[in-house]
């Protein structure tokens, strides 16, 4: 996967107008987690609000690990109005930033001490069209650059998490500056952050909808479903139900198993009930789609006596939007090969996750204030970030994805070990600034290049719910898992410097996954930059 280009060569990428696109829409789609995340934890602890109460709005962001569950609504579904006139990607960007922009502003006019409820809710409205957003903004990027060649990603991934990085840190600072002044307070800073959400939109008004051939490859999918669904009989029926059902299992899991029903089954057994219930629908679902993909190979052409009911083009219509996608992606690359490539992006960032959870603790536990947290920690880890994006897009496009990925999950299994060092030392200021420094490097590096194979890897008739799919397969481990790092630390008796040893440890299944699948993915990527 080594690359001919010179540094000028690989420097010329970023001359492409493109990339400037990519940033702004990176800047908006980081500029949600503060209006929900800093901006609204400030200001409810400014009100007086308990540590626990101000906790529970964390709830709201389960929002974006389980926005896979509605991606390929952005591959199908066009709002009336705007998508004839703007195309599919723009118009769901520009929608979700006018949702932000409204839940932003009405925010303004709330008590945050009387009207907790509404607050939480319009939070909430904010994380869901943030999600969203997020969705509409990767499938742009991905369908935007895919017309070039495979090292355009690194530096679209590059510029996408610069962009992110100044909308969550460098406009996050702008609340808490305005706060800081006399007579301003909360609601009027909301007023402003709901403007600086309007401006973003410009981005979406003035850039051209990339081209795609998606319209035509999705209904000639769900022609061929209900060329057969009619002979399925009411099987049909079966599909119909399990899909809802599977999805509302991962949506219950997710926000906290509310109205458990502890008299029958005990609250420690939530994930494990769920999870063999998914599983078991799943298995259900799975055998009868491929009796449905078996009758499509067929291709009877008797079928014309069959009625087409209103059961069948739902059921054709949640196929070819929700499943077609997965199948696709099975089906390109080789059930093996696709679990192998699932498997190691599920594992690539998971002693990142279990790190990333308990740092904050790790910190206050070793002696360092919240001062220190904010300036060493956000305000460094913020300018590495954007810095070693680049830098890392750079290697990455003159010497490939995979050695990328190499480099970069090598560095942060090693990066690792400093917080080791930290946990020894104690509450020393210089190795912190230096601990966090190396930490942004290897973590941007890494994942310029982790973003990169999730664009190649998804097909452009796809792009919304693959790109999802495997993104929120990413941060499965930081959401699900990553909440089990206090109970190891407890289990280790507060033994920070072996807990983060096991993080280092953590990356070592993932680089052996690549190892493993080094040669077929390396001619899969070979084969989407040829065509």
């Amino acid at each position: 996967m080594s690359s001919p280009n010179t540094i000028k060569e690989t420097l010329n990428y970023f001359k492409n107008k493109q990339l400037l696109t990519i940033f702004c829409f990176g800047v908006a789609s980081g500029f949600p987690w503060v209006l929900i995340g800093s901006a609204m934890t400030g200001w409810l602890k400014d009100e007086g609000l308990s540590r626990s109460s101000i906790g529970l709005f964390g709830l709201i962001f389960v929002a974006y690990s389980i926005n896979f569950l509605w991606s390929p609504l952005a591959d199908r579904i066009k709002i009336p109005f705007i998508t004839a006139k703007i195309g599919m990607r723009r118009s769901w960007i520009m929608v979700t930033q006018l949702i932000i922009a409204f839940a932003a502003l009405q925010l303004s006019y709330l008590d945050a001490t009387n009207q907790l409820n509404l607050m939480a809710m319009f939070g909430l409205i904010i994380a869901l069209a943030g999600a969203t957003q997020d969705i509409a903004i990767d499938a742009y990027r991905i369908d935007s650059l895919s017309g070039y060649d495979n090292n355009i990603m690194a530096a679209g991934s590059a510029m996408a998490t610069a962009g992110w990085w100044t909308g969550y840190a460098g406009l996050g600072s702008i609340p808490f500056i305005l706060v800081s002044q006399p007579n301003w307070h909360w609601p009027e800073v909301f007023q402003i952050l709901a403007a600086i959400m309007l401006v973003l939109i410009i981005t979406a008004i003035v850039v051209s909808e990339p081209q795609s051939n998606r319209e035509q490859v999705l209904d000639k999918i769900e022609a061929d479903y209900l060329n057969v669904l009619p002979q399925y009989g009411k099987k049909s029926l079966l599909i119909l139900f399990i899909l809802p059902l599977i999805f509302i299992s991962i949506i219950y899991a997710n926000i906290g198993y509310p109205a458990w029903p502890e008299s029958i089954i005990a609250s420690e057994y939530q994930f494990t009930f769920v999870t063999f219930l998914v599983v078991g629908l799943l298995f259900i679902f799975l055998q009868q789609l491929a009796r449905l993909n078996k009758q499509l190979t067929i291709q009877n052409t008797t079928n014309n006596n069959y009625q087409i009911t209103v059961t069948h083009r739902v059921t054709a219509w949640l196929l070819t939007t929700l499943v077609a996608p997965i199948q696709e992606f099975f089906d390109r690359n080789g059930t093996k090969l696709a679990l192998s490539i699932l498997m190691f992006i599920f594992l690539f960032k998971l002693g990142e996750a279990y790190l990333g959870r308990m740092s904050i603790v790790f910190y206050r536990e070793v002696g360092f204030s919240n001062e220190d947290i904010a300036y060493y920690s956000k305000m460094i880890n913020w300018a590495t970030t954007i810095v070693f994006s680049l830098i890392g897009s750079v290697f990455t496009i003159r010497y490939g994805i995979l050695k990328g990925l190499f480099i970069g999950g090598i560095a942060m299994s090693s990066s690792n070990l400093l917080f080791s060092v930290m946990a020894f030392v104690g509450p020393n200021k210089l190795l912190f600034a230096f601990t966090v420094f190396v930490d942004g490097f290897t973590s941007a590096w890494g994942s310029v290049a982790f973003v990169a194979l999730l664009s190649v890897l998804c097909n452009k008739s796809f792009t919304a719910s693959q790109y999802a799919l495997m993104a929120s397969l990413g941060t499965f481990g930081r959401v699900m898992l990553g909440s089990y790092s206090g109970i190891i630390v407890d289990w280790l008796d507060g033994n920070w410097a072996f807990f983060f040893i096991l993080t280092s440890l953590m990356v070592i299944p993932s680089l052996l996954f690549l190892y493993a699948i080094r040669k077929p993915l390396t001619a899969l990527i070979e084969k989407q930059n040829g065509n």
